[in-house]
């Protein structure tokens, strides 16, 4: 433990927390999911909110963000350090919190379909809500869902993210829906194709027998996640550039 330098007051600053909150989403039955909680106690007892708490005193914020998403989806802290985990932004507006003065990182994860959540710490209950129907959210947390919503369908035009959804292995069918899904528009099927698999190391085929994806169509090949993490070029929306962007 560090200690302050000699003549320095570090209790002339007034205190305050810093918390960590994750908007984190998933594909589930071709609609984008959010994990929200049930708060189990005061403030906002009994409403829903994004899954996160307090920084613990020797931890950095991601790692603090790492371990809430394990408690709230049951998981172990190794395993989710393999899902996509990026910081959104920080909250500072001083009355975000009727307890006190609170500072929170915000993170945005992207995980593949998981079995039902669990709450944990001040949490009654976790859930997959669909994340067009969450209803008002506790806190600030309206704002943080929107603000990741952006974020993710931005990232997935100009990175490879969009793979973070799927399986290990998956078909460019179940690749396109998450797209679609995030987007909330319809995808051509060829141009898709094509541009994914003349993107160099966007994915990779797997060896082995193709799967069954329901329907009459013949059973399709399957890939993994490729070494890529950027587009060049992008995939833009079918609406055109989005605002601000330039090239």
């Amino acid at each position: 433990m560090s200690t302050a330098p000699e003549g320095y007051d570090p209790h002339a600053f007034f205190p305050f927390a810093v918390t960590v909150d994750l908007a984190v989403f998933t594909v589930r039955e071709a609609r984008l999911h959010v994990l929200l909680v049930e708060r189990g106690q005061a403030p906002y007892e009994g409403s829903w909110a994004l899954p996160g708490g307090f920084v613990l005193p020797r931890e950095s914020a991601e790692e603090a963000a790492r371990r809430e998403l394990a408690e709230e989806t049951g998981l172990t802290k190794e395993s989710v350090c393999s899902f996509h985990l990026e910081q959104l932004r920080t909250y500072t507006d001083p009355d975000r919190d009727p307890r006190m003065r609170v500072v929170s990182v915000a993170y945005a994860a992207l995980v593949p379909d998981l079995p039902e959540p669990r709450g944990g710490g001040d949490a009654a209950h976790a859930q997959w809500w669909d994340a067009d129907g969450t209803g008002p959210l506790a806190f600030d947390h309206d704002r943080i869902l929107a603000d990741a919503r952006d974020r993710i369908g931005a990232r997935l035009e100009y990175s490879c993210l969009a793979t973070a959804f799927c399986p290990a292995e998956f078909t460019l069918g179940e690749l396109q829906q998450v797209y679609e899904t995030v987007w909330g528009v319809e995808l051509d099927r060829p141009n898709f194709r094509r541009k994914v698999l003349t993107t160099p190391g966007f994915v990779q085929a797997v060896d082995g027998p193709p799967r069954r994806t329901g329907g009459r169509g013949k059973p399709a090949a399957l890939y993994r996640a490729g070494a890529a993490t950027a587009l060049h070029p992008p995939l833009l929306r079918p609406e055109g550039r989005p605002e601000g962007r330039t090239s």
